[in-house]
């Protein structure tokens, strides 16, 4: 363990995790003195960061100590909400807010970095991060271009941090077991493959809008490129009367901003799709836009032949994932499961949680033993990495208009030099990756 004597916690208490290739498994836990909290800095506070904040101030060893955000106002939200969880707590109220991220990561006494920013800073503060020598809990998608997402493999490795993925659908008890039969070959040789996550990011049409006095809409941007502010991209909230965001903040949506509901949702169901398929290190070696090859939707080909569709595969459109064998089929959406054979059915999920930590979800429990004994989360950075490289391939078919072929092992288009030329794109001046 490194820079320990503030993470005591982690090697007394028991965190411990017992057959956790399948389900977080917490031992118990005993009180934990103020000394040996786990302290957690958040970067990015709207309503992804809140989430997170609720969700790891339910485990009796963390204290959320520090904040960073380019929005004023909900820097004011984060501060409030941390001290009504503090007090309710019994714990000496602390917290310490910033505009700049940099602030927090020259804090010895932080533990944790968590980023739920916009994806197109994710790669650079997670780099940051690493280089700080502080653990990470990355929200989906890992970066932005495919090359991003190559650098931050490499600086987690490189500086010896533990990074989990905010692809919480593999502690899920219906999606973990719906993979592990996959694996295991219980549905017999595989024909296909549908994992449906929605639609290509499309072009930025929203009208200009004044930017709020205090939002500091050039951080926001950082090393991405000028566009205007429109409230979709930053939902407004307000403290006075209490309002918050009303929608998912719309950079997802576009192109010059994010990915699309394919690196969106796809960081979740090509991620499983990926791991049931033992590809967690690799990645298909051809991806068909759709209107080609007589396919309606993006289409990805793996060496051995299967076929993976991002195409819907029930009535209602669902998000999820389908996975046909010549013996049996499986369908898995969030809280849903669906097999053709009754031995496969879902078994009922048996929580072994401590009481103290009934209330904490299970992929952060995970997080937290990972960073305690050293090891890999059930959502790794190379994961994550690879299950992101999946949208950003469909979106750079989707622009190019034509099949592309995929070198998985060197992380290249095969003899396409205008394609190879997505696989990264220009900062603003002043930002770098590496």
């Amino acid at each position: 363990m490194k820079n320990l004597t503030r993470r005591s916690f982690i090697q007394k208490s028991a965190l411990g995790a017992a057959g956790l290739s399948v389900y977080p498994f917490i031992k118990g836990f005993a009180s934990v003195p103020p000394s040996d909290q786990i302290r957690i800095g958040f970067i990015g506070l709207g309503r992804q960061g809140i989430g997170l904040m609720n969700g790891f101030h339910r485990h009796p060893a963390v204290k959320v100590v520090a904040g960073a955000e380019v929005f004023g106002r909900k820097r004011d939200r984060f501060e409030m909400r941390v001290k009504e969880h503090q007090e309710e707590a019994g714990v000496t109220k602390e917290i310490e807010m910033s505009e700049n991220y940099q602030d927090m990561l020259e804090r010895d006494d932080i533990d944790i970095i968590v980023i739920a920013t916009p994806d197109h800073w994710h790669a650079i503060q997670t780099i940051d991060a690493c280089k700080a020598g502080k653990d990470i809990y990355l929200e989906k998608p890992l970066g932005f271009t495919i090359r991003e997402g190559i650098e931050v493999v490499n600086s987690v490795r490189e500086n010896d941090v533990v990074l989990a993925m905010g692809s919480q659908q593999r502690s899920s008890h219906e999606f973990n077991y719906a993979a592990k039969l996959v694996r295991e070959g219980r549905l017999g040789k595989l024909t296909k493959v549908n994992a449906w996550v929605g639609h290509p990011a499309v072009p930025y049409t929203l009208e200009e809008e004044s930017v709020p006095e205090d939002l500091n809409w050039d951080l926001w941007l950082g090393p991405n490129p000028y566009v205007h502010f429109n409230n979709e991209l930053a939902p407004l909230i307000s403290l006075d009367p209490v309002e918050n965001e009303q929608f998912w903040a719309g950079w997802r949506w576009y192109k010059e901003t994010g990915g699309g509901n394919l690196t969106d949702w796809g960081a979740h169901n090509f991620d499983i799709a990926q791991w049931a398929l033992d590809k967690d290190d690799s990645g298909p070696v051809e991806v068909i836009p759709a209107g080609h090859n007589g396919y309606e939707y993006i289409h990805f080909v793996y060496e051995d032949g299967l076929v993976m569709a991002n195409a819907p595969f029930t009535e209602n459109e669902n998000f999820g994932a389908r996975f046909e064998g010549e013996d049996a089929w499986i369908e898995v959406h969030r809280g849903q499961y669906r097999t053709s054979e009754e031995e496969l059915e879902l078994p009922e999920w048996e929580d072994h949680r401590a009481p103290e930590v009934k209330e904490v979800a299970p992929h952060l429990l995970d997080f937290l033993d990972c960073v305690k004994n050293r090891k890999d989360p059930i959502a790794t950075v190379e994961a994550g990495h690879r299950s992101g490289t999946l949208g950003i391939l469909g979106n750079i078919a989707t622009v190019l208009d034509r099949p592309l072929k995929w070198d998985p092992v060197n992380e290249r288009f095969v003899n396409d030099v205008e394609a190879n030329q997505h696989l990264h794109r220009d900062y603003r001046d002043g930002y770098c990756l590496v």
